[in-house]
């Protein structure tokens, strides 16, 4: 990014965000990237009288200022604008407070990032014309009102930090994470930043990272497969309506997003509302393929999506046999774990294989290793499915074959894959990726490829996985699939028994293979999307895959 491409105004909160941390600066003010948690809301709440507004606040030679809240004020000589929580009028002069929830430093002052944020409010009030002497800052926490002298130091130390922070901005990449901080414990954007496991991937990092990845959210997709249903919205509620009669009613801040299969209408009304709030609806047919989605506008790092354009016209094939290294060998684990001794000389080939596509130097040797490692892992898979044969269809013999699937394991391997595309796609949107462009999977009409790419990994982890259990464990029986004309579908009692194990998958918690920490599926998924995200950003050497053990 050019100096000429920057806003010609940083925000003064930006410049308290830039002395917290450089990183968070960059994400939040180059790339529009926001996340909330606890701290998020409570200061949101604080601020929910000061933001209302109020009071006049003439200049000097129009008459008294007293008391203003929510005040707006900007300066090009200055390069900052900032909307002042509080002026209040003291003694000829005038003094920005501003509110922040939390407390003072142990010995009473102000902490540095507040003091630059204030001492560039009272710069602009003086450049305004108003006497100006000090500022303060509320801190909500202990009640109490710290005092800031806008000292020649303190003006100096500001200017410079808003020198700084446009430099900062106007590079291609956010500055390194900081390292070890007991600041990125509580900071909103933990999850995105991803401080120490960056730096774990960079080398930079010798210590296990922390466990400071933020926490599952408690939002949860909504399936609707029922056929001739509705979903609509009322007063903050996603509502499933057939024939009138209500079916489901949801919070709208529960719902991560909607997926809705075969003959199923979204109204106008649901559509805006979940669009406003992020939520994307992923359109399936009634078989269970993906066949569209509902998003709205594209997060605003759109460096991100030129150097994802960028990799992919190149086709370069570091990442993609990284990738499908990474699919050989979770396939490997699940038959190793499962197979016993009967696929012992499939886990040792699909072990050469893995080190061969590490090494492959151009895509069509790629797709050739990975074409002989999927043929061995699905001639092998069938030992893992002990209950087929009480299955509708021809049995199971390894095979693959979809559109339409000709057995019942191809059916649930099916619509496990389209499950698993639906939630990458949903992470690539989250992080800020065009899902359509792949560095593996070449673009096609409807096909969302990078999400194809991001999903090798999780196929045996996920999918594989899932279809397997539900066969085994009895939780899916003939009943649940209809034969039709020699193809084989789930019926509507069927896709919700996937849905239900799958969504129990992914809520499952184990150790990240990387990392060490405890995390769910969905959040590895997601953290899979960032670290390539880090890569093509140039913070991250390579692409490493999740691979378990």
């Amino acid at each position: 990014m050019l100096a000429a491409d920057l806003p010609d105004l940083v925000p003064a909160r930006m410049l308290n965000e830039y002395v917290y941390c450089p990183r968070l600066f960059f994400l939040e003010w180059v790339e529009e990237l926001w996340a909330s948690n606890a701290d998020v809301a409570e200061g949101l709440r604080r601020h929910r009288r000061v933001d209302s507004g109020g009071g006049a606040a003439p200049l000097p030679d129009e008459g008294s200022l007293l008391a203003a809240r929510s005040v707006d004020l900007a300066s090009e000589s200055l390069g900052i604008s900032a909307k002042l929580d509080l002026v209040e009028g003291v003694d000829g002069g005038v003094v920005p407070v501003d509110t922040k929830k939390g407390r003072p430093r142990p010995d009473g002052a102000a902490w540095d990032a507040d003091a630059v944020q204030v001492c560039a409010q009272v710069m602009l009030l003086r450049e305004q014309g108003y006497r100006c002497v000090r500022g303060e800052v509320y801190y909500a926490e202990t009640r109490q009102r710290v005092v800031v002298e806008p000292t020649a130091e303190l003006i100096d130390r500001t200017l410079s930090v808003v020198a700084a922070a446009r430099q900062t901005a106007a590079r291609l990449e956010p500055p390194a994470p900081l390292d070890g901080s007991p600041k990125c414990a509580r900071c909103s954007l933990v999850g995105i930043c991803l401080p120490d496991e960056v730096r774990v991937l960079s080398g930079g990092r010798k210590q296990p990272p922390r466990r400071l990845i933020a926490p599952d959210s408690d939002a949860r997709p909504v399936y609707v497969t029922e056929q001739g249903a509705v979903v609509g919205q009322d007063g903050g509620r996603l509502i499933v309506s057939k024939q009138r009669e209500q079916l489901a009613s949801v919070r709208l801040i529960d719902v991560s997003h909607v997926g809705v299969y075969g003959n199923v209408q979204v109204t106008a009304q649901a559509v805006r509302s979940l669009i406003e709030r992020d939520i994307d609806i992923f359109y399936f047919t009634y078989g269970g393929w993906l066949v569209g989605m509902t998003t709205g506008l594209p997060t605003k790092n759109v460096m991100l999506r030129i150097r994802q354009t960028a990799r992919a016209a190149q086709g370069d094939v570091d990442v993609a046999r990284r990738m499908i290294a990474g699919k050989i060998r979770n396939g490997r684990v699940l038959l190793r774990r499962n197979g016993g001794d009967a696929v012992t000389t499939v886990v040792d080939q699909l072990g050469r294989l893995a080190s061969a596509a590490e090494e492959a130097t151009s895509a069509a040797t790629l797709l050739g290793i990975e074409g002989t490692a999927a043929r061995l892992y699905f001639s092998a898979l069938p030992r893992l499915v002990n209950r087929a044969d009480e299955l509708p269809g021809p049995p199971f013999t390894g095979l693959r074959n979809r559109r339409p699937p000709t057995d019942a394991m191809n059916c649930l391997l099916s619509f496990c894959y389209s499950l698993l595309v639906k939630d990458i796609t949903a992470a690539c949107l989250a992080v800020g990726f065009d899902p359509y462009i792949g560095l593996y999977h070449r673009p096609r009409f409807g096909r969302p490829a990078l999400a194809l790419d991001l999903a090798e990994e999780f196929r045996p982890l996920l999918a594989d996985s899932v279809a397997v259990t539900l066969v085994n464990n009895r939780e899916i029986s003939a009943s649940d699939f209809l034969v039709r004309a020699g193809a084989v579908t789930l019926t509507a009692d069927g896709r919700r028994t996937v849905i239900r194990a799958w969504e129990r998958r992914l809520s499952t918690h184990i150790r990240h293979p990387l990392f060490g920490y405890s995390v769910s599926y969905r959040r590895a998924i997601e953290l899979q999307a960032r670290i390539l995200a880090g890569h093509l950003l140039g913070e991250l050497p390579q692409y490493e895959p999740m691979v378990t053990r």
